[in-house]
């Protein structure tokens, strides 16, 4: 695989969401005719949404930014599927909506922030540019905050640090959703893992990843969809045990770590878990475990903590990103066990999800997510700019 390859547009069930009413990049008609495209300015329908809940400017838009991205990189589980949820807590206060992150303690390459329990993405920018300014100082930063809340894609945070040359990492505690390795107790978050190094020409090794074996979310969508099965290692019912039905997991039920049961490694997927745990919750000093306040609940903060890391390669040895690049291409070049699908390194995906969004001109959703958006827009009393063009 090379980074200009790109994901197959399905016109059965995906649409494309763009600013400009026009599909210039495609190159025949017979292909502009299988695209179902609408006219939407997203991003200002996701500032009215929260400006209804009371959220506006900066801290709007540091959100907004955010959850695009993450639909931008295929990752909808992060994107605006997730508007509701930030309107409601900003609605139920139980998020500030102004305010700024401040420094508890900085020692060096090494900051403890306070998050004031605003957004997560004003927290996690605020930490991954002043990791990033340490870095550049003493070849690391370290940055780890305590109440904080869901800050979306871990991905959003170490791209900042590639894009400023270093390595950047992101980790972040959340709500228990998780059953360990043996338990029928949820005691775990699903707790992501992110590194992002640069290569060259805008190529990376970019990993970003729950230490389950999907993200909560996924399985959300997934039932969103109308889909009634997923795949085993996914998730378990309430009673712990595996299960194959999403909606048996998102009824109390909850995810399984990393590798499933543990006769397939789901040991090694707990001990991630606890590790992204002992990064945030326990060194930022904020909730953990199972004392995090439950998903989608509002009776008390949600105190997340978080781990924030920029580490400068030029302290290390020279030529870092030809030896990474070389790294991966090596990889991507491996002989295939089908050739129609070549072997990826992190970040591979997202990078072919991008390019078809960047040659459609628009972000491609699915059909059913219009559904969902404009159920919350009625909700808030927001009209929905939709307009279908014709091709």
């Amino acid at each position: 695989m090379t980074i200009k390859d790109k994901r197959e547009f399905n016109e059965t069930d995906e649409i494309v969401i763009t600013k400009e009413k026009t599909l210039a990049n495609l190159s025949s008609q017979k292909e502009k005719s299988k695209i179902q495209l609408y006219s939407f300015q997203l991003d200002s329908f996701v500032l009215e949404c929260l400006a209804k809940a009371g959220c506006t400017g900066d801290h709007a838009q540091q959100l907004a930014e955010t959850l695009l991205c993450s639909d931008y990189r295929g990752h909808y589980s992060h994107g605006i599927n997730r508007l509701h949820i930030y309107v409601h807590d900003l609605m139920m206060k139980s998020t500030a909506v102004t305010g700024v992150p401040s420094v508890i303690k900085s020692k060096g390459s090494t900051a403890w922030v306070d998050g004031n329990n605003l957004l997560g993405p004003v927290v996690g920018n605020f930490c991954m540019q002043l990791a990033v300014e340490k870095a550049k100082e003493f070849g690391i930063g370290w940055v780890v905050c305590r109440n904080s809340n869901h800050f979306g894609i871990a991905g959003w945070y170490a791209e900042y640090a590639c894009r400023n040359g270093l390595v950047g990492m992101a980790f972040t505690n959340t709500s228990p959703c998780v059953f360990p390795t043996g338990s029928r107790e949820k005691s775990l978050g699903s707790n992501p893992i992110c590194m992002a190094a640069p290569g060259m020409d805008g190529d990376s090794f970019f990993l970003d990843m729950a230490s389950t074996t999907v993200a909560y979310g996924k399985i959300e969508v997934a039932d969103r969809k109308g889909e009634t099965w997923i795949p085993g290692s996914w998730g378990a019912d309430k009673n712990g045990d595996e299960t194959h039905n999403p909606k048996e997991v998102l009824d109390g039920g909850g995810l399984q770590p990393l590798g499933g049961s543990e006769i397939t490694g789901g040991y090694k997927g707990t001990g991630l878990c606890m590790m992204v745990e002992v990064l945030c919750g326990i060194m930022g000093g904020s909730a953990f475990g199972k004392n995090i306040r439950q998903w989608q609940t509002t009776s008390k903060t949600a105190d997340l903590g978080q781990c924030f890391v920029a580490i400068d390669p030029e302290c290390f040895a020279p030529g870092f990103p030809i030896r990474l690049q070389e790294f991966c291409d090596e990889t991507r070049n491996l002989t295939p066990i089908n050739p129609s699908k070549p072997p990826q390194v992190p970040g591979d995906p997202e990078r072919a999800h991008m390019n078809m969004c960047d040659e459609l001109g628009g972000i491609v959703y699915k059909k059913k997510q219009l559904d969902h958006l404009k159920n919350l827009a009625d909700r808030l009393g927001v009209i929905m700019r939709l307009v279908e063009d014709k091709i």
